[in-house]
């Protein structure tokens, strides 16, 4: 892990699983508010019962968020779980009724809480892109 992804890493990190943690004893009905959402953009999602897909949701939060901060797991291939993850929220944001203005693009008034997870993406793209340092002595 290079020194400039630290910040990346760890800001991302800490944020997604504080998000999975918060989302553990999700109640029956918060649980299926986000899974109706989360079928906009994986329609399979819709064969769990809520409770299960509550759980999956604060798993994989979980265990993204602690990729994140763990040091000796490459910046790439964390980056990557960052970019499905971020992107399938980019992709809500877009699928999702009046997020968006009449250009399709800026965000609404109720839009902008997803809007904003587009600096996850930027971040993953970061990740992934960086090129990897030339060996010592080279």
């Amino acid at each position: 892990m290079r020194l400039s992804h630290i910040p990346l890493r760890l800001v991302t990190g800490a944020f997604i699983l504080n998000a999975g943690l918060g989302k553990r004893h999700l109640d029956e009905e918060s649980a299926a508010g986000l899974q109706a959402m989360a079928v906009r953009v994986v329609p399979q999602l819709g064969r769990l019962e809520p409770e299960q897909f509550g759980k999956l949701i604060s798993y994989a939060e979980t265990a993204l968020g602690a990729a994140l901060l763990t040091p000796f797991l490459p910046s790439r291939l964390v980056g990557v779980g960052l970019g499905v993850f971020s992107g399938s929220l980019v992709t809500l944001y877009f699928k999702t009724p009046g997020m968006t203005l009449d250009d399709g693009i800026r965000p609404s008034r109720q839009g902008t809480a997803l809007a904003k997870d587009v600096w996850m993406l930027g971040i993953a793209a970061a990740l992934v892109l960086d090129p990897k340092p030339k060996p010592r002595g080279t």
